[in-house]
């Protein structure tokens, strides 16, 4: 029998779409048509269901031409058709279920609909069934977006139906994950949603913490005896950390199972409304200004039964004594929220340890960078023990000469590439030329060529203003720089960080090769540790310090060419790296090469740490890096790797 009922009601069902598709669009349209004309977001909902549910092929493509304003209703009849413009004021009519033109009409016979952005936000939710399988890939990735945007748990099947025929190997996984969220949030069979759960555990993505942290969602409730029809995430006991007494009888009259306190307001309110002969309960009105005066005046109205009585603790205590409070799950059933409790932990665990990673590889590209700029310095500080307040300026000008090379070679590679011989050649010589006309007569005075730098830097601040002018110049970095390498939603770092760092480690290797392989490098270790021995030996001090002096100079420029791909070309582009380039150096040790590495690593660490312990305010962060670095030098004066020789001995 009971097959026979069920064979009936399929039947009858068939027949009632069957005469639902040969009737085409238009009834339906016809039995909504008051609130398809008026279009409103509260009330457009039943119309926009009933065409997506209706099965017609032609559904999708009057749902678009609805959301694109291009559906019109004439007035003759109120049937909606799609319109298209003629001459002068007419408009040519097509039928939704024929496809046929049905004749052309004066604009004034008509009424053009247009839905408001929260009609067509509903209509373009009502076309994601139609668009997850539609042939063009653009408009299946709409419909995805469209998804994640506005969730609904009645978009689970037709999206669980889309994704066997997805022929995108790309949009068939994101189908597959966004069919999992929504099967966490919305899927009627709590073991498909622990299993889903389960296998987003991995996950790392926001969205996946946004699908599970409302089914962890609690709230305290009061009751008189403990519910088991509730999904109970905890007891709460009166008076502990989890919950005060005050906060449980809050409680309880939230829920009407208290007598509400009187507050000070009502206090306020009931005795100026009994004044009676100068006084409110036996209390002189001019009394009334403390409140211990003015709870024994309330206390007396209460005992006259005038108002209601104030409540004490005997009262809180005897309220709470005979009921139970806990804490619910908005979630009905335990095993989804034991599930998604576990996976968030889980989650958590592997968030912190992601974000430790990141926070590692933004401190490795900042020490890259100031290594970058501090390694010129180190040279030169380091072999001949100069205080080159004008080192910031000469990163300046292997940025300029970065912009200026770009102008002529469009190809941002291969500008790049030119420009950073150019930017070395061009601070190279500026380097020997500043160092044999003003350094090499200044040697024995160290605070005047401390001063003689200064002045230099300034007057190539200006000369540069003078030139470029003050608004900022684009450096651009070549598009395969664009972007970042991104591990997960957590971990990711700019290509232009990484390549900075391949630069710092070339650079690296290439001071290395030369202070350890050539023979300029032999002179400059041997005028480092005795420049008095070196020069008995036959080796010409002023010439090493010549080369020198330039060699740190090119480096610097090379290093401006790579911080001008992400920071700001302007006349003032050294001073952002001057402090953090002496500092390298002094935190390191001067003229040690290993004592610059580990000084920029040292800093940038130090800066990352303290900007992620209070990210609101990196001034502050700085400012805190700079005391640190005046106590540690108070314990290690020589820096990180001291170094022996003339520099040491200074």
């Amino acid at each position: 029998m009971l097959r026979l009922f069920l064979a009936g009601f399929a039947i009858l069902c068939a027949c009632l779409t069957a005469n639902a598709q040969e009737g085409g669009l238009q009834p339906i349209l016809q039995n909504h048509q008051e609130i398809i004309a008026k279009s409103s977001r509260k009330t457009i909902k039943p119309a926009i269901d009933a065409i997506a549910t209706s099965g017609l092929p032609q559904a999708q493509a009057m749902l678009e031409t609805w959301a694109a304003k291009n559906m019109w209703m004439r007035k003759t009849d109120g049937q909606f058709f799609a319109a298209e413009k003629a001459e002068g004021r007419s408009y040519i009519l097509t039928d939704f279920d024929t496809g046929e033109s049905v004749g052309a009409y004066e604009k004034s016979n008509l009424k053009q609909l247009k839905p408001n952005s929260g009609v067509r936000a509903m209509i373009a939710t009502a076309l994601v069934q139609f668009q997850l399988s539609d042939p063009d890939r653009a408009k299946r990735l709409a419909a995805l977006q469209s998804i994640q945007r506005d969730p609904e748990g009645a978009l689970l099947e037709p999206l669980r139906a889309s994704i066997d025929g997805e022929p995108d190997a790309d949009l068939k996984v994101q189908k597959h994950r966004l069919e999992r969220l929504l099967t966490i949030g919305y899927d009627e069979d709590s073991a498909a949603r622990v299993a889903a759960i389960e296998e987003m555990t991995d996950d790392l993505g926001v969205d996946v913490r946004a699908a599970l942290n409302p089914l962890v969602v609690t709230k305290r409730q009061a009751a008189v005896e403990q519910p088991v029809d509730l999904n109970v995430a905890k007891m709460l006991i009166p008076g502990s950390t989890a919950l005060s007494r005050d906060d449980a009888y809050d409680l309880l009259v939230a829920n009407n199972l208290a007598t509400p306190r009187v507050t000070s307001n009502d206090i306020r309110n009931a005795l100026a409304g009994n004044i009676n002969g100068g006084r409110v309960g036996g209390v002189p009105v001019a009394q009334l200004d403390n409140a211990a005066a003015r709870t024994r005046a309330y206390a007396a109205l209460a005992e006259a039964g005038t108002v209601p009585a104030l409540i004490t603790q005997a009262d809180i205590d005897a309220a709470l004594d005979p009921h139970v409070f806990f804490e619910t799950y908005a979630e009905p059933s335990p095993e989804v929220t034991t599930a998604a409790q576990q996976a968030l932990e889980r989650i958590e665990l592997k968030v912190g340890l992601n974000q430790t990673l990141d926070l590692t590889l933004d401190a490795i590209s900042l020490a890259s960078i100031y290594f970058l700029a501090a390694i010129g310095l180190a040279i030169t500080f380091g072999v001949m023990g100069v205080i080159n307040m004008a080192h910031g300026e000469f990163i300046m000008m292997g940025a300029y000469t970065g912009y200026v090379v770009q102008q002529f070679i469009p190809d941002h590679t291969l500008s790049i590439i030119i420009a950073v011989p150019m930017a070395f050649a061009v601070t190279f010589a500026m380097g020997v030329a500043m160092e044999r006309l003003v350094i090499r007569w200044l040697y024995a005075r160290p605070l005047e060529t401390l001063l003689a730098t200064f002045g230099i830097s300034i007057a190539l601040q200006q000369l540069a203003k003078n030139i470029f002018g003050t608004q900022a110049r684009p450096l651009t970095a070549p598009g395969w720089l664009d972007g970042a390498w991104v591990l997960n939603d957590v971990v990711s770092i700019s290509y232009i960080r990484i390549a900075i760092f391949v630069l710092a480690l070339i650079f690296l290797l290439l001071f290395l090769n030369i202070t350890n392989r050539t023979r300029l490098g032999l002179e400059m270790r041997a005028v480092t540790q005795n420049p008095r021995m070196a020069g008995s030996m036959g080796i010409n001090p002023g010439r090493v310090n010549m080369l020198t002096f330039g060699l740190g100079s090119g480096i610097a420029g090379i290093a401006g060419v790579a911080i001008g791909l992400f920071a700001k070309v302007t006349s003032d582009l050294g001073n952002d790296y001057i402090v953090q380039s002496f500092m390298t150096v002094v935190v390191g040790g001067v003229g040690n090469i290993w004592g610059a590495l580990a000084g920029a690593g040292m800093i940038g660490f130090l800066q990352k740490g303290i900007e992620w312990m209070n990210p609101s305010n990196t001034l502050a962060a700085q400012t805190y890096m700079i005391i640190f670095i005046i106590i540690f030098i108070q314990f290690r004066p020589r820096g990180i790797i001291a170094l022996k020789g003339r520099a040491a001995g200074d």
